[in-house]
């Protein structure tokens, strides 16, 4: 088969496979402006208790998230999994089996060169190493901690794969990525690709009346004195107003914080992904929930008996009709067939790099190199 004809195939399995998952998050958030909630708390401060599959539903101005853990083995030569492959659907791996996924790639895990237009992605590194790579030339690789964030704006190629550097042990990966919405007007902006090194996120550190942690890592927003780096300049969070906020909470076993309050109108879910016996406002989470919460009640959090890790989403909704196919997020059904024209037409910039599922020498430490030639080199 040929490269071009290749590539197509693919385009289509990734387009179909992401609305098939996008599908029902955006029309149950549709459905919720005006539906009863489920699960309701009589708590005044829940709104909704929903458990998490693999996606996770989310909130205006939020569009998804998705919260990818796998026990990638020893790496081979090729930075791909030193393990038999047999019995797997590769290019379209998200089974799992072994302990790990594949997702896109074929011979390394990760997600090979493809399109997006209208939107933002936020990806969050607990564990492992992404290599990115894009259309406008820019290349990294990042994680344990660090964040990339990427304004897609009117389009842009882009590839994250993850290299198993490790040939000696275990590769562990962890990680969110988050799906934020632009509104119309920045919807045809120029591509952005900025990187949040773990060094310069913030950490808002709690202790309680017995003395117990919280510790907070501030991806966006802010919590008293302490900002996150700031956001790319186009994206919604960008502007103050909209209080938007990405935290990752570490909790320690048995201790308690009281989440800052937000404004009225502003839409605050926190998704409890590690941990049993979490209590949220005087309620007990099961494991493995969001929580949907009133933005300007009080809130206690309370871990159980052994540590907590929780996500918190928040913001002020766009308030914009919402028309995604794929891997393209606009406002009408027009605009999402004018980006598969300008797409199929452009491929938005092309591709300089010589594999779509792009991984960089074994022998680098973490860097991001932008479009403009600007290199960032980080130790470990």
């Amino acid at each position: 088969m040929s490269e071009p004809l290749q590539r197509r195939n693919f385009l289509s399995r990734f387009a179909l496979g992401l609305t098939t998952a996008l599908a029902a998050p955006l029309v149950a958030a549709s459905k919720k402006l005006g539906g009863d909630a489920e699960n309701t708390s009589p708590m005044p401060a829940i709104r909704k208790i929903k458990p998490l599959g693999f996606q996770w539903e989310t909130a205006d101005p939020f569009l998804f998230c998705v919260h990818h853990e796998d026990q990638f083995p020893k790496g081979n030569m090729e930075m791909g999994p030193a393990c038999s492959l047999q019995g797997r659907h590769l290019g379209d791996d998200f089974i799992i089996k072994d302990g790990f996924r594949m997702y896109h790639g074929k011979k390394v895990p990760g997600f090979p060169g493809h399109p997006h237009r209208g939107f933002e992605t936020i990806t969050v590194v607990r564990k492992g190493l992404v290599d990115h790579a894009d259309s406008m030339g820019a290349a990294g690789r990042y994680g344990n901690g660090d964040v990339q964030w990427m304004t897609a704006g009117k389009g842009v190629q882009h590839s994250e794969m993850f290299p198993l550097l490790s040939q000696e042990k275990e590769n562990p990966m962890e990680l969110f990525q988050i799906w934020l919405n632009l509104p119309a007007r920045n919807k045809m902006v120029e591509p952005h690709f900025k990187m949040l090194w773990r060094d310069s996120i913030p950490n808002y550190v709690h202790r309680d009346k017995a003395g117990k942690k919280t510790v907070v890592e501030i991806i966006a927003g802010k919590i008293g004195d302490q900002r996150a780096p700031a956001p790319p300049p186009d994206s919604w969070a960008a502007p103050e107003q909209h209080e938007v906020a990405v935290w990752n909470i570490k909790m320690e076993a048995g201790s308690s914080w009281t989440l800052p309050t937000a404004s009225k109108g502003v839409n605050r879910t926190i998704y409890c992904y590690e941990g049993e016996g979490i209590r949220v406002a005087a309620t007990a989470i099961p494991r493995y929930n969001a929580v949907e919460l009133e933005p300007d009640a009080i809130v206690e959090i309370v871990a159980g008996d052994k540590p907590a890790s929780i996500l918190l989403l928040q913001g002020r909704p766009i308030g914009e009709t919402v028309i995604q196919y794929g891997p393209f997020v606009m406002n009408t059904k027009e605009e999402i067939n004018q980006a598969f024209e300008d797409y199929h037409r452009t491929q938005f910039g092309g591709w300089p790099w010589p594999r779509y599922d792009q991984v960089h020498d074994r022998s680098r430490t973490r860097f991001a190199r932008h479009a403009d030639g600007r290199e960032e080199v980080k130790e470990g």
